[in-house]
């Protein structure tokens, strides 16, 4: 079957009479009508990128591309509907044979057409994250691998090690080695069952979100005119967030825009902070190396922040070798010099932001544009405590909130048990962690245990040494066979953390847990195992301010239901508290970055190189060009309570301060 198109004369069928340079700044306007052929668009924080690329379309067109000719790739639907909306405003009236959309839409387009040759038929079926466990799962059932026996990642784990596989082309063997090293004695099983994967998604006729790229790319690879065809088709490729492409989706570019060069690719290479995910940062800064005589343009007005802040956000990116210079200019005028705020301690820095975004709101700036952005989630526990104190309304843009998180509702809930042995659904929780339970064995062992603990007239509120664990190891029979050494060591640990030693110390109490084998079910169980782990290690640091168990478990049960009690349609005035990887693309008029410590920010384990230290000055300068107004740049001197033996840690200011100039900031020090 031939895939020939023939193509159509260049005839200019659009006159959009835009009146291009009253419209573009003098860079927008160069990358927007430069010459066909391949185009690096480095477009700086706030410098119009969507602009820029929404009006190459538009200039595309009133040179008389045919719109099914020009292909528009984003990385979210958002982006997508957004450049597609701006793109029909421009127009008048929409465009649908323009070929706009994120990779895995294009993608599926693409497959539904020529799934037939891969062996899929043409109404496959695309699995979500939870189709693809499921598969999975069945896989693990056909190959009589147990995952709580045997340690073996589970299902989630292996969905994020084959992801991770087809994104970077590595091998499962390369990425178990480099990436999931704890399970590198299952290696060859891990390929197996990824290999049973494969075929049980092909024999149900499924894909997968990654199959969109990964047999998009095997399609053009394999068959040449079915790639000739799309290579003509494309006359003009755009790419938006270039910097965020992996090593499948650079591979895609490159290979449908093999025929034409007509590729244009906009991103900012200071913005690529996305490695942890498969994000390939050589795509970007080896572009003008792949495709010789590119031309590079560079967008460097900024029309979101004041210049001071464009200064320091200048500074703070310098210092990275591997980047395309540039040098952020302000549209707006001046304003205030961002504020280097030392404090004495992370209760002092909570206490700082809490006061002043108070005196802000009084000066008339909404809470809705004060946002406070930290490296991890763990950061921003004491500033939580501190706006629940005051009542101060928050809200967190960075996913599940941190104490509604799996892995610390099951730490914490070892706690809540060992306080309170009355807590039914702490106790089931954790025995529901255990393998060959399921809910009816866990209200069997619970009716036991709590009849032994009444037995004779014991009173389960009334804390004796080993109670706890003396009844539990009486409901040893209601226990299944697979989990019978799994349940002697939960009774161990009850014992342990029931000793008057530990059970004075939430902190104690938290790290024996760790200790006592839930390590090793976050490895099992989770991909991102070692955040989830540095996460319960801070949870338990941070619990050492706190007096008694119980007055711990009450501050985190008041954080947790006053943000429970969050109403997605309430329109109230809110603080955003984010993650700077969730921040990304987001403004706000005043922002505070918060824990800006050496070993915090830059995280400890990403210093150790030289590319992960480069990363996180990038994520530093994200953080930086979110704000618009005022600026605060915030770091405690003394963790206080922290550290293996409860006492003070003293703490060095991020590095990357050293590198703002003193003159570009005003220094408040609150000690």
């Amino acid at each position: 079957m031939s895939h020939e198109y023939v193509l159509k004369p260049f005839t200019p069928e659009i006159r959009l009479n835009i009146d291009y340079p009253r419209e573009l700044n003098e860079q927008q306007l160069a990358a927007v009508t430069a010459p066909p052929g391949p185009a690096l668009v480095i477009a700086g924080a706030g410098s119009g990128k969507t602009r820029t690329l929404t009006y190459r379309v538009a200039y595309l067109l009133e040179q008389g591309i045919p719109a099914d000719r020009i292909l528009l790739l984003t990385f979210t639907n958002k982006a997508a509907g957004e450049m597609m909306h701006r793109v029909a405003d421009l127009l008048g009236h929409e465009l649908r044979s323009l070929w706009g959309g994120t990779f895995h839409s294009i993608g599926a387009r693409i497959l539904r057409l020529h799934a037939d040759v891969l062996g899929y038929q043409k109404d496959f079926t695309i699995l979500d994250r939870d189709d693809a466990k499921d598969l999975i799962k069945a896989s693990l059932l056909d190959a009589k691998i147990d995952t709580k026996d045997k340690q073996f990642p589970k299902a989630d784990v292996l969905n994020e090690i084959f992801s991770l596989a087809a994104n970077t082309h590595q091998t499962i063997a390369e990425l178990v080695e480099g990436k999931f090293s704890y399970f590198a004695d299952f290696a060859e099983l891990i390929a197996d069952q990824h290999q049973r994967y494969l075929a049980r998604k092909r024999a149900t006729n499924g894909m997968d979100f990654d199959d969109l790229l990964a047999l998009w790319l095997r399609l053009l690879q394999e068959h040449p005119d079915i790639r000739e065809h799309y290579q003509r088709r494309f006359q003009f490729i755009l790419v938006d967030e270039y910097q965020d492409t992996n090593k499948l989706q650079g591979d895609l570019i490159d290979l449908l825009a093999a025929r034409h060069h007509n590729l244009t690719v906009v991103g900012d290479d200071a913005q690529s902070i996305y490695a942890w995910r498969g994000a390939n940062f050589a795509n970007i800064l080896d572009f003008p190396q792949r495709y010789p005589g590119a031309h590079v343009f560079k967008i460097e007005t900024n029309y979101r922040s004041t210049p001071e802040i464009l200064a320091v956000a200048n500074a703070a990116i310098a210092a990275n070798v591997n980047q395309f210079a540039k040098e952020l200019a302000p549209a707006r005028k001046s304003g205030v010099k961002p504020a280097l705020v030392q404090c004495q301690d992370a209760g002092q820095q909570a206490a700082f932001i809490a006061q002043r975004a108070l005196e802000l709101r009084e000066e008339g700036v909404s809470l809705n544009q004060i946002c406070v952005l930290y490296r991890s989630h763990f950061h921003a526990l004491e500033l939580q405590l501190e706006l629940t104190r005051r009542q101060i309304p928050f809200s967190i843009t960075s996913g599940l909130r941190f104490f509604e998180q799996a892995h610390i509702k099951d730490a914490t809930a070892y706690l809540k048990f060992v306080a309170n042995p009355k807590d039914e659904v702490s106790f089931k929780r954790l025995v529901l962690l255990l393998p060959g339970i399921g809910a009816k064995g866990a209200e069997k062992i619970y009716q036991g245990f709590t009849a032994k603990m009444t037995e004779g007239g014991l009173k389960m509120d009334l804390p004796s040494a080993a109670k706890l664990a003396t009844a539990l190891q009486t409901c040893t029979k209601f226990v299944p066979k697979k989990a019978a050494v799994p349940w002697t060591q939960f009774v161990a640990t009850i014992a342990q953390l029931e000793d008057a030693s530990t059970r004075q110390s939430a902190a104690k109490m938290l790290r024996l847990v760790m200790d006592a084998g839930y390590d090793d079910y976050l490895k099992e169980t989770y991909d991102n195992y070692a955040r989830r782990l540095e996460e319960i290690q801070q949870l338990a640091e941070f619990a050492f301010q706190f007096g008694s168990v119980e007055e711990f478990l009450t501050q985190l049960a008041l954080l947790t239901n006053v943000e429970a009690e969050a109403d997605p349609t309430d329109d109230t005035e809110k603080i955003k508290l984010s993650t700077i990887h969730q921040a990304k693309g987001l403004e706000f008029d005043i922002v505070f970055v918060i824990m800006l410590c050496d070993g915090m920010f830059p995280s400890g384990r990403s210093s150790e190189s030289a590319e992960g230290e480069e990363e996180e000055r990038r994520l530093f300068y994200v953080s930086i060009t979110r704000a618009k107004n005022e600026l605060y740049l915030c770091f405690p001197m003394v963790r206080g309570g922290f550290g293996a033996s409860g006492m003070d840690t003293y703490q060095s200011p991020s590095r990357f301060l050293a590198e703002i100039p003193e003159a570009l900031v005003n220094k408040w020090n609150l000690r």
